[in-house]
């Protein structure tokens, strides 16, 4: 796309936002990537500082002393007015990131997920809509979603105009999320836009999803207990790829849209595992077949020619993301080892135990 056709940004690039979920693995990405490239801007980070939720990650940002300057971080939750709406009053721009995110612990623990993605953003959207009605300012709002609220896609790519069907309590969660936002857009005329992304990888993410849970167990020659036969498929879309997409339609996009943020590649789980397991150089006999987690969607695939059309595509192949993700674990034990030891163990028990005593090897 011609820079020409590219639209002018909305927000100015001395702006104040207000970043949920900020000390997470794609926010605080977003963090991080937006106080390198962007010299005025300021940030808030609000935070509740959940098991998935680590002050580590933005740890960069904040010992480098021109960059801590911007850098304002909040502990609290989303979901009580009290503490988010004076940090939204205080903003131009609220993203939101905030988000219990793994698909198995919402079915473990369903009622923290309902709390975050859907208490969280009414609350968020309402004082958006507070300072309207008081102020007369418009505050722009983000909303973080996933591509998991449209449901398993058999085959082809589906648009943002696709009914949403969730299928796990996460997915229901954020589908809700998203449904608000377009009522406030439609009820009360707030600026709100959605972004739905693909499977997302890369550096500093928790260590319960596939990629960093199999690379961190393959270190220590522990079984990766792969779900079923592994033929899941996924858009794998780099971390700091995602991150950019949300900068780019924050300040792009036009209110009251939805834009999908697909991957570089669709891969099946086993390829993914395959291809890590060469990288770390540890055999295929690590991985155990386990039975399903119940409600798995067996594919996602989403158009993204929307946001490219807006002018915005991925920069990362998959073989470049994760060759970087893989040796970024290698290189960081001291950042994934204290969240796999405590509460991690009766996490991990839970979930993987009776599946890894009768699993068998993975062929």
């Amino acid at each position: 796309m011609n820079r020409e056709a590219i639209p002018e940004a909305v927000l100015p690039l001395r702006a104040r936002l207000l970043v949920t979920g900020g000390a997470g693995f794609i926010g605080s990405c977003f963090v991080r990537d937006v106080l390198a490239r962007r010299d005025g801007t300021r940030i808030t980070v609000l935070d509740k500082l959940t098991y998935a939720g680590n002050r580590a990650n933005l740890a960069p940002v904040e010992s480098d002393a021109e960059m801590s300057g911007r850098l304002r971080f909040v502990h609290g939750d989303i979901a009580e007015v009290d503490m988010a709406e004076p940090l939204v009053r205080d903003s131009d721009a609220v993203i939101n990131f905030a988000a219990e995110s793994h698909v198995d612990r919402s079915i473990l623990d369903p009622e923290a997920f309902i709390r975050t993605g859907v208490t969280g953003v009414h609350v968020l959207l309402d004082a958006v809509r507070r300072v309207r009605d008081d102020e007369g300012r418009s505050i722009r709002y983000l909303q973080v979603s996933t591509d998991e609220v449209y449901g398993s896609i058999a085959e082809g790519h589906v648009p943002e105009t696709a009914p949403v069907a969730p299928r796990s309590p996460y997915s229901a969660a954020k589908a809700a999320g998203d449904l608000l936002v377009g009522s406030y857009v439609a009820t009360h005329g707030v600026d709100a836009l959605i972004t739905r992304g693909s499977n997302t990888y890369g550096p500093y993410q928790h260590p319960e999803k596939l990629i960093p849970l199999f690379v961190t167990n393959a270190i220590d020659d522990h079984p990766l207990p792969m779900y079923g036969d592994g033929l899941q498929r996924r858009e794998w879309l780099y971390v700091a790829d995602h991150a950019a997409a949300v900068d780019y339609v924050l300040r792009h996009g036009e209110s009251g849209e939805v834009y999908n943020v697909a991957g570089s590649v669709e891969l099946p789980n086993r390829d993914v595992i395959a291809a890590l397991l060469e990288r770390l150089g540890k055999p295929w006999s690590l991985v155990r077949s386990v039975p399903d987690r119940p409600g798995h969607d067996r594919r996602y695939g989403i158009d993204g020619s929307k946001l490219v059309a807006l002018g915005w595509r991925p920069a990362t192949s998959f073989g470049e993301g994760l060759a970087a993700t893989v040796d970024w674990f290698v290189a960081n034990e001291s950042w994934w080892r204290p969240l796999k030891a405590g509460d991690w163990n009766a996490y991990y028990d839970r979930q993987y135990g009776a599946r890894l005593a009768g699993s068998t090897e993975a062929k």
